[in-house]
């Protein structure tokens, strides 16, 4: 089953592009080439940019206390197992006092290291970071990856307290929403959410073999999904009845 997820609000569609990213750069820097490790560099810069807003770690500390507080509140709960629960708060803990100790905003400490100041600043540049442009991030990238894997771990330190809270959170909110098959008529599906409750993500898993793609829309108040399928290098609405597999997580 192909999966789909679409954030219904602006802070999940941060968390989710962060998720993305922080994926990416944990599969390029395990790798050992200089290649590897230069697009593991631009990923760390599209982590910072990201993360630059003002109130993420704030929200994001934010949101780890809500949750801290919801779980406590299910002490005592005989349905609730104490050692699972006092797991889960020390994990939120963890993630909350890492935050607290970061300081700036996340990849702040980049700032100060010269190469990668002048790689982040011509990136953007179609072949702006040759040798003869940056010599000195092209001597980085001629040491053994002996030399340059533990540099680039350590850089990443720098934002690692934000994608372990946002791999919690992300995992916390997932497990709280119940897979359901609907049917779309003739390619077309909408939903009511309820108001009272504050469904921040959807998630939509279709079969491959039906060869269609979900064209997403939403906020809290409704969902609508119209499906597609590729014609001729375009997407075309199909006027099929289709079922898939939604998911609301609030």
């Amino acid at each position: 089953m192909l999966l789909y997820e679409f954030p219904l609000n602006e802070t999940l569609r941060t968390l989710l592009r962060l998720e993305h990213l922080f994926g990416r750069l944990g599969q390029l820097a395990a790798r050992d080439t200089p290649l590897d490790h230069h697009f593991a560099l631009t990923t760390l810069f599209e982590v910072v940019e990201v993360g630059a807003r003002s109130d993420l770690k704030s929200d994001l500390m934010k949101e780890l206390e809500r949750h801290k507080a919801q779980f406590n509140s299910y002490r005592g709960n005989p349905a609730v197992s104490e050692a699972a629960l006092d797991d889960l708060i020390q994990r939120l803990d963890r993630a909350f006092q890492a935050l607290h100790q970061m300081q700036g905003k996340p990849g702040a400490v980049l700032a100060s290291n010269e190469m990668l100041n002048g790689l982040r600043s011509r990136i953007a540049i179609p072949g702006g970071t040759c040798e003869f442009d940056l010599p000195a991030y092209h001597a980085w990238q001629q040491q053994p990856c002996a030399v340059r894997q533990p540099q680039l771990m350590s850089w990443m330190d720098s934002v690692a307290p934000v994608a372990q809270a946002v791999d919690l959170l992300l995992s916390l909110l997932r497990k709280n929403g119940v897979p359901q098959m609907v049917a779309a008529q003739a390619g077309q599906y909408q939903q009511s959410l309820n108001a009272a409750r504050a469904h921040q993500l959807l998630r939509l898993r279709i079969a491959p073999e039906l060869g269609l793609i979900p064209e997403i829309s939403g906020h809290r108040l409704m969902v609508s999904i119209r499906l597609l399928r590729e014609s001729e290098g375009r997407l075309k609405p199909c006027r099929d009845d289709a079922s898939f597999e939604l998911c609301l997580c609030a």
